[in-house]
C-alpha cells in the first residue's frame, strides 16, 4: 500500500506519528508535508497529495491542519478525491463505508494525537459498503 501526507504546521508532529506507525506497518509513505512548525499554507502541502489520488498514484492521502476544513475543501476540488473530514473513529468508519472517502482529514487542533492514530487504523481498515451508496458516490463528481 502507498499513502501520500500532507500537513500544515499544525499537523506536523501527528504527520511524524502517522508516518511512523505506517512504516512500522509496511506501509510505503510520500511526505508532502512540512516537516516545521512555522507558519505555511496549507494548500501548498494538499495539492500534491490530492493529485496523487485523484491519479491514483497512492491508495490513499492523508491531510492534517488545524481544524482539518482547509485541507478537505482544497482536496475536494479534484475529480477523483472524496475527501472526509473526520474528528472520530465512528466518523472516520462511516466516511469510507458510505462514501468511498479516499482521503482523510484530520483536525489536529480537536483530536489527540492517540484519536488521530485510532482513525488512520479505522480508515484503512474499513471497506466501502458500496450497494445502496454506490449511487450517491457516483454522483459526487461534477469536475469537467
Amino acid at each position: 500500500m502507498k499513502i501520500a501526507i500532507g500537513n500544515d504546521h499544525a499537523g506536523t508532529e501527528y504527520k511524524f506519528a502517522i508516518k511512523e506507525y505506517l512504516e512500522s506497518e509496511k506501509v510505503e509513505v510520500v511526505n508532502y508535508g512540512t516537516n516545521e512548525n512555522s507558519s505555511v499554507d496549507y494548500p501548498d502541502f494538499v495539492h500534491p497529495v490530492a493529485k496523487d489520488v485523484d491519479n491514483t498514484k497512492v491508495d490513499f492521502g492523508i491531510l492534517i491542519c488545524g481544524s482539518g476544513n482547509g485541507v478537505a475543501m482544497t482536496a475536494n476540488k479534484y475529480k477523483n478525491v472524496r475527501a472526509g473530514l473526520c474528528w472520530t473513529k465512528e466518523i472516520t468508519e462511516l466516511t469510507r463505508q458510505h462514501n468511498d472517502a479516499n482521503v482523510i482529514c484530520i483536525p489536529a487542533r480537536f483530536t489527540s494525537i492517540p484519536q488521530a492514530l485510532e482513525m488512520v487504523k479505522t480508515f484503512l481498515a474499513t471497506k466501502f459498503e458500496g450497494g445502496r451508496h454506490l449511487n450517491r458516490v457516483n454522483k459526487i463528481p461534477m469536475c469537467i
